[in-house]
């Protein structure tokens, strides 16, 4: 099993909010709740027995646990489309950070994108915190992974936060659940930040060896006749 070293991703906030905002989460520690209680299997009528869900797919799994949650900072109401929240900023927060935990982006800054509604802003979740990533990295910044349950869909963006981190990066989404009437608590994840190395990238093309062909023909095998297969033998440990 291989040595995994850690790296640090630096989170800062306003001194004034330190013991106010709740901090960015290892993804790990925020599965929601439908993942904890769902089964690990489950009858498949297709093929009549009993089969694995994704709670078993570590793909899945190492996807969702995979850089860190950004929380929302304070409870938000949702009723009838009309946004309100409580935030009192405390005496002295400094005055170049939004005061709100939730902004607007017009509809023209995403027209001619799937993201467009002529009648609809694009809500931006305010972020108070700024991430500071190691020499050679950028954050990949994106919808909390496989939440299709939260009413919201944030963009997905990649900043180089090894050089740019002395200012927050704000979370612009697309609210798609415009039925929804409630309450997203503070805490709720608005953001997935997913560090990336950067490194240039070309492709290469080719058939299948004979050696090639017969390892893919032993894997898929093992695929079938086994469980786990790609846990135990291929899966590399990310933390």
């Amino acid at each position: 099993m291989d040595d995994v070293q850690p790296m640090t991703l630096r989170f800062r906030c306003p001194r004034e909010l330190e013991t106010v905002l709740p901090r960015p989460i290892p993804a790990i520690l925020g599965l929601p709740d439908w993942f904890k209680a769902m089964p690990q299997k489950a009858f498949n009528p297709t093929m009549g027995a009993e089969a694995q869900t994704v709670k078993k797919c570590p793909p899945f799994i190492d996807a969702m646990t995979y850089g860190f949650l950004m929380p929302l900072p304070v409870d938000l109401e949702v009723r009838d489309g009309e946004f309100t929240w409580s935030f009192d900023a405390p005496k002295g927060f400094v005055s170049e950070y939004s005061h709100s935990p939730i902004g607007f982006h017009d509809a023209s800054q995403v027209e001619g994108s799937p993201f467009f509604d002529d009648d609809r802003f694009i809500i931006k979740f305010n972020n108070f915190w700024t991430i500071e990533a190691p020499p050679g990295y950028s954050v990949l910044i994106t919808h909390p992974v496989n939440r299709a349950d939260l009413p919201f869909t944030t963009l997905t963006g990649l900043v180089d936060c090894d050089t740019f981190h002395d200012t927050p990066v704000n979370f612009p989404a697309r609210w798609h659940d415009t039925a929804f009437n409630g309450v997203l608590p503070k805490g709720t994840p608005v953001a997935q930040c997913l560090p990336v190395k950067r490194e240039s990238w070309t492709g290469q093309f080719e058939a299948f060896s004979a050696d090639e062909t017969e390892r893919l023909i032993k894997a898929r095998q093992a695929i079938g006749q086994e469980t786990d297969v790609y846990r135990r033998h291929f899966r590399v440990p990310k933390r």
